[in-house]
């Protein structure tokens, strides 16, 4: 069942010239030098601190880390998180 679903996934972008991290419902990450964090794409928020940012997404979690966080927007599948990042991880699960 999964290789099909891979194949269709697979027809779908290259026929349709479909984002890859739309059809695959991967997490898209735009970051901005160490200010800014965009994240599109998640599940759902874990972990929120000044100093750490753990968001779940699909097959894992996206876990930043730094220092005096902020949450400038909050949508039910969009983050902006502000503050100076060092470090961005992806833990599967």
């Amino acid at each position: 069942m999964k290789k099909w679903q891979q194949r269709v996934r697979s027809l779908l972008i290259n026929s349709f010239a479909l984002p890859s991290d739309v059809i695959l419902e991967l997490p898209r990450i735009t970051v901005i030098g160490q200010i800014h964090v965009y994240i599109e794409n998640h599940k759902g928020l874990e972990i929120y601190s000044d100093t750490e940012l753990k968001l779940k997404v699909n097959k894992g979690y996206v876990q930043i880390t730094g220092n005096a966080f902020v949450l400038r927007m909050m949508l039910p599948e969009e983050i902006l998180l502000e503050g100076t990042i060092t470090d961005i991880k992806f833990i599967p699960s």
